[in-house]
């Protein structure tokens, strides 16, 4: 009889992450996320544990089931969350097609755990763009409108995948619906997201910035022309 190979659960994911934890890198990351009452990152608990280590984490459990993975996501520390989200990228980044679809429904199943910036911006690319690369992007649009402050800057992320494949009407069309959005993690993302595109097309972020400038947060400018000559960026921000 062949020998059985035990799969792994969240419980092996956990002990591995938890035997990582550091306290006080665990408290600078709780001011560092805006963990306090009325923050963006309110009551998220943090293990101290850095984003590499977490990727060597994810890398040795690769193979862990989307039932298991789930349990990470919805897990009350940030480190698991992320380690469970890192999982499934690399397992979206290695499947077919069909696989795929269903890594992605599942995201979408478990988006309340995708709940801080970094969660967002290490997976929206990744997993929703590098998806709806030639599928229909209705998906963005809607959640570009949310009142979910993090389905807004997965929309505006996630086309990161669009940019770095020179296509940039879904990123233009998506900021100008966010132009007016109150929170400065969406003027920070915008404003990257931007200046990606001027990377590749300086003349479409100049055609955005001329339209625009007026309505634009200063945040979200100042990240658009980063790359800009310095008496550019003056004139821009006068």
């Amino acid at each position: 009889m062949a020998h059985q190979v035990k799969k792994s659960s969240v419980a092996d994911v956990a002990r591995a992450i938890e035997k990582l934890a550091n306290k006080k890198q665990a408290a600078i990351l709780q001011r560092f996320f805006k963990t306090g009452p009325g923050q963006y990152g309110e009551g998220d608990r943090f293990l101290g544990i850095k984003v590499p280590v977490q990727r060597q984490v994810a890398k040795q459990f690769f193979s862990l089931p989307l039932p298991e993975i789930k349990k990470l996501i919805t897990s009350k520390y940030h480190e698991q969350r992320l380690t469970g989200l890192l999982i499934l990228v690399d397992q979206f980044s290695k499947a077919d097609r069909t696989r795929q679809k269903k890594i992605f429904d599942f995201y979408f199943k478990n988006i309340s755990g995708i709940n801080n910036w970094d969660l967002v911006d290490l997976t929206a690319p990744n997993i929703v763009g590098t998806y709806l690369l030639n599928r229909p992007r209705t998906v963005l649009y809607r959640f570009a409108r949310s009142k979910n402050l993090w389905e807004r800057r997965i929309a505006i992320i996630a086309t990161f995948a669009f940019i770095r494949h020179n296509q940039f009407a879904d990123t233009i069309k998506i900021s100008k619906i966010l132009l007016t959005d109150r929170h400065d993690l969406i003027h920070k993302a915008v404003g990257w997201m931007l200046r990606e595109v001027g990377k590749r097309n300086q003349q479409m972020l100049k055609r955005f910035l001329n339209q625009n400038v007026p309505k634009m947060p200063r945040t979200m400018l100042r990240y658009a022309i980063e790359k800009f000559p310095q008496n550019e960026r003056k004139r821009y921000l006068i």
